[in-house]
Protein backbone atom coordinates (compact mmCIF):
# COMPACT_ATOMS: atom_id res chain seq x y z
CA UNK A 1 0.00 0.00 0.00
CA UNK A 2 1.39 3.57 -0.75
CA UNK A 3 1.22 6.08 1.62
CA UNK A 4 1.58 9.55 0.57
CA UNK A 5 1.81 12.52 3.54
CA UNK A 6 0.16 15.19 3.08
CA UNK A 7 2.60 18.52 4.00
CA UNK A 8 1.09 21.59 5.34
CA UNK A 9 -0.80 23.91 3.28
CA UNK A 10 -0.34 21.31 0.31
CA UNK A 11 -3.12 21.12 -1.79
CA UNK A 12 -5.05 17.52 -2.75
CA UNK A 13 -4.18 18.21 -6.52
CA UNK A 14 -0.63 18.06 -5.55
CA UNK A 15 -0.98 15.20 -3.53
CA UNK A 16 -3.04 13.34 -6.08
CA UNK A 17 -0.70 13.98 -8.59
CA UNK A 18 2.25 12.69 -6.16
CA UNK A 19 0.32 9.71 -5.65
CA UNK A 20 -0.21 8.98 -9.52
CA UNK A 21 3.44 9.46 -10.10
CA UNK A 22 4.33 6.93 -7.59
CA UNK A 23 1.66 4.30 -8.26
CA UNK A 24 3.19 4.17 -11.97
CA UNK A 25 6.89 4.00 -11.11
CA UNK A 26 5.66 0.84 -9.06
CA UNK A 27 4.81 -0.51 -12.46
CA UNK A 28 1.39 -2.49 -11.08
CA UNK A 29 -0.53 -1.74 -14.52
CA UNK A 30 2.10 -3.03 -16.68
CA UNK A 31 2.94 -5.57 -14.82
CA UNK A 32 -1.18 -6.74 -14.54
CA UNK A 33 -1.52 -5.80 -18.33
CA UNK A 34 1.53 -8.38 -18.90
CA UNK A 35 -0.39 -11.51 -16.95
CA UNK A 36 -3.46 -11.11 -19.07
CA UNK A 37 -2.20 -13.35 -21.60
CA UNK A 38 0.82 -16.28 -21.07
CA UNK A 39 3.67 -15.94 -23.49
CA UNK A 40 5.98 -18.16 -24.22
CA UNK A 41 9.63 -18.03 -23.06
CA UNK A 42 10.91 -18.11 -26.42
CA UNK A 43 8.25 -15.57 -27.73
CA UNK A 44 9.40 -13.40 -24.69
CA UNK A 45 13.17 -13.91 -25.85
CA UNK A 46 12.25 -13.01 -29.80
CA UNK A 47 10.91 -9.97 -28.69
CA UNK A 48 13.45 -8.74 -26.68
CA UNK A 49 15.93 -9.85 -29.56
CA UNK A 50 14.03 -8.14 -31.92
CA UNK A 51 13.50 -5.00 -29.34
CA UNK A 52 17.59 -5.07 -28.93
CA UNK A 53 18.19 -5.34 -32.87
CA UNK A 54 15.82 -2.06 -33.26
CA UNK A 55 17.58 -0.36 -30.62
CA UNK A 56 21.02 -0.71 -32.75
CA UNK A 57 19.51 0.00 -35.66
CA UNK A 58 18.74 3.52 -34.45
CA UNK A 59 21.87 3.96 -32.68
CA UNK A 60 23.98 2.89 -35.83
CA UNK A 61 21.74 5.42 -37.90
CA UNK A 62 23.05 8.37 -35.33
CA UNK A 63 26.37 7.34 -36.02
CA UNK A 64 25.88 8.17 -39.82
Amino acid sequence: MLIIPIKDGESIDKALKRYKRKFDRTGVVRELRDRQHFTKASVRRRAQIQKAQYIQHLRDQEEI
